[in-house]
């Protein structure tokens, strides 16, 4: 019975995911972790090197225990007052909250359509608002290749990674990753404010991502074979090309994609993964398939039965364990 349970969690929130997408960005639990990281930001007194780093550790300990603890509360209520379907679709729910496929189609799509109807000034708007370097005077060809670029990275750090975790340690593993993807991308860029507040979130999502980004490479190919894309290129460029990016995770599915595609992706001044030409407004779409059917599979595939067989146990332990402790404390 746990193991009908287990799969129902995660195909229910893959459906989820593809029926409804996201909430609301105001809504959104993700939005609410980032406003309690922005108030821990603004409490922490700046000190020097070593305490910084360890408040950032100290920060991040703080907001992956507060939304783990919440999180198993939750399901853990419901499965002993309502019953284990109950248990199931919160499961779901929450599970669905830590990744994203659908939502790259809603980023993008916006600014595919904006370059096919030729207004550039809206789509570097648009794109702006979905990489950190400037979009301002980019032609077609750059922009196109911001999106495919995220498209690719985020096929990792969106979904692979907190399914691999999920499917390991149950809810407790997906906000694990997602805490610390979450803390890197608002303390981890290399600016002086955050060089040191957040070097642990930063250097834990590196470590977390660093076998997903790598295992992500199978299901990429499985996906361009399945999609008859370039699965020579594939493999050819990501072994060449991997390791251009700053990030020792992101150039994985990036060069990946790139070599699939037949396309060169380029960041001015940063690096060029791929052999073919700049992408256009085309390839957008094609990345956009080619991620969202790795993304399916990775889930189907690892993430399903890896959570039938060892996270939903250790899910259900800690959820018991934390009744005991509640239980006790009452």
């Amino acid at each position: 019975m746990v193991l009908l349970q287990a799969a129902a969690v995660i195909v229910l929130a893959l459906l989820i995911d593809i029926l409804l997408s996201d909430p609301p960005n105001r809504l959104h639990p993700l939005r609410w972790m980032g406003n309690m990281v922005d108030a821990l930001d603004r409490r922490i007194v700046r000190g020097g090197i070593w305490r910084d780093r360890v408040m950032g550790m100290m920060s991040y300990l703080l907001v992956a225990a507060v939304s783990i603890t919440l999180a198993l509360l939750i399901t853990a209520l419901l499965r002993e007052s309502i019953g284990v379907w109950a248990w199931v679709v919160a499961s779901a729910v929450l599970f669905k909250i830590t990744f994203a496929v659908s939502s790259f189609r809603r980023h993008c799509s916006p600014i595919r359509d904006a370059l096919e109807s030729g207004d550039l000034e809206g789509a570097q708007a648009m794109t702006q608002m979905i990489v950190s370097r400037r979009t301002e005077g980019m032609g077609c060809e750059h922009l196109s290749s911001c999106c495919v670029e995220t498209v690719a990275e985020n096929a990792v750090d969106s979904v692979a990674s907190p399914a691999f975790y999920m499917g390991l340690l149950g809810l407790a593993g997906a906000y694990l990753f997602r805490c610390a993807n979450l803390m890197d991308a608002m303390w981890g860029y290399r600016k002086e404010r955050y060089a040191n507040l957040g070097t642990f979130p930063a250097r834990l999502d590196d470590v977390l991502g660093f076998v997903t980004s790598r295992i992500s490479l199978a299901f990429l190919a499985l996906s361009a074979l399945l999609l008859k894309m370039d699965v020579k290129g594939l493999f050819r460029v990501a072994a060449r090309d991997a390791r251009l990016t700053p990030s020792p995770n992101s150039g994985w599915p990036m060069a990946a994609a790139a070599g699939a595609l037949g396309i060169t992706m380029e960041k001015p001044a940063g690096y060029r993964i791929g052999d073919g030409p700049l992408p256009g407004v085309e390839d957008i779409e094609r990345s956009l398939r080619l991620v969202e059917v790795t993304s399916t599979l990775f889930i189907i595939l690892v993430a399903l039965p890896l959570y039938a067989t060892i996270g939903v146990h250790l899910q259900l332990f800690m959820e018991d364990a934390l009744l005991g402790i509640i239980g006790g404390l009452i």
